[in-house]
């Protein structure tokens, strides 16, 4: 789990609450700032990445200020935009702390503050990746905080803005977190659909005998750490889920300003749609138990199998040891010794017996 162990600069033990100290892997590239105006008439669009693109709405401004940060590493740009839009210095701290769990917290009833992760699969180590993303709710604004990535997460709702006039820009910025956040949890599903891909295939190989195979050795050696791979990816991505049922079952809970009632049923959907996540991860997390199970069933009986082969040769061999240990000794006076046919009597009593023996375990079914 190398991905959540970062060699960047921790935050320093002892050090004042509201520091701003970027915890998290390090980045190469500048902070990228882009900063949307729209309302239901038309749109604005500052791709610049200049500071100044930073500067506070009119709280009476007739557009709704969306101000999307790509990239926290730079502290000095996120305590800038935390002056501009007057944020609180522990909200701050945790926007550059990508190790803080996902929770919800209101800052002086005018801001609404949400940190979540966003999961995303890599095919190639087939493990779980997180984005570490915060949002920070005013009046008529919205500040989103994304880690530096190769692709914006959040294109697709903005390519809905610059579409027409629809929801997005009918209603307020409370919308629009909710639209940003429901672009998170639908890559949970693409997250988890991977996952289930990848659980249909253990189950596969394990269940349909391709374990068996003996062309098969390095593939049957390497299930089991894939499944306890899975097992610990999945219990990462739930302990990453779950808070968010409780963080939007306060905000459908508690009456707040920032939340306009139209809202509200689309943060149910979203609860309900957070809700199906968990139950399939937890669906998943029951499964691979019964997996390994049935996968340790399958070596210990194909262990089994060989080991009854092996008795079996051994029973055969051992009267023909014994009879061939007799005449190996070097007495004198053995009778047999001095027959002309001795030699195929004992070869003719060792197939007989040979013979006997397979039909005798064959009739038992041991065979």
């Amino acid at each position: 789990m190398s991905r959540r162990r970062y060699k960047a600069a921790q935050k320093t033990a002892g050090t004042s609450p509201g520091t701003i100290t970027y915890v998290g892997r390090e980045v190469e590239h500048a902070t990228r700032i882009t900063r949307i105006e729209f309302n239901q008439n038309d749109y604005r669009v500052d791709d610049s990445g200049r500071l100044s693109a930073c500067q506070l709405p009119h709280i009476e401004a007739e557009h709704i200020t969306w101000l999307d940060v790509d990239g926290i590493h730079q502290t000095h740009v996120i305590e800038t935009i935390g002056r501009q839009y007057k944020l609180h210095s522990l909200l701050l701290e945790d926007v550059v702390n990508t190790e803080q769990k996902p929770k919800l917290e209101f800052y002086d009833d005018n801001i609404l503050f949400v940190t979540l992760k966003m999961l995303h699969s890599s095919k190639q180590v087939d493990e779980v990746d997180a984005e570490h993303i915060s949002f920070a709710l005013g009046k008529n604004f919205l500040v989103s905080f994304q880690e530096e990535r190769t692709s914006d997460i959040f294109t697709p709702v903005l390519e809905r803005i610059k579409a027409s006039a629809g929801k997005t820009r009918r209603n307020g910025a409370d919308y629009l977190l909710y639209a940003l956040m429901d672009v998170v949890v639908d890559q949970y599903f693409e997250v988890l659909d991977h996952i289930g891909s990848q659980l249909d295939k253990l189950e596969d190989r394990i269940v349909l005998g391709q374990i068996t195979d003996n062309s098969r050795i390095e593939t049957r050696q390497q299930t089991l750490p894939e499944l306890y791979n899975l097992k610990r990816e999945l219990t990462y991505t739930r302990r990453v889920v779950w808070p968010l049922r409780d963080m939007i079952g306060s905000l459908l809970r508690e009456e707040n300003a920032l939340i306009q009632p139209g809202t509200l049923p689309y943060l149910r959907d979203l609860y309900d749609h957070i809700t199906q996540a968990i139950e399939t991860i937890d669906s998943y997390r029951e499964l691979i138990p019964g997996l390994m199970d049935v996968y340790l069933s399958t070596v210990s009986n194909r262990m089994n199998s060989v080991m009854k082969t092996l008795t079996i040769f051994s029973a055969i061999f051992m009267p023909l040891t014994f009879i061939v240990g007799i005449y190996g000794m070097n007495f004198d006076y053995m009778p047999e010794l001095r027959s002309p046919n001795g030699y195929y009597y004992t070869l003719g009593a060792m197939a007989a017996i040979t013979t006997g023996l397979l039909i005798y375990f064959r009739r038992r079914g041991w065979l």
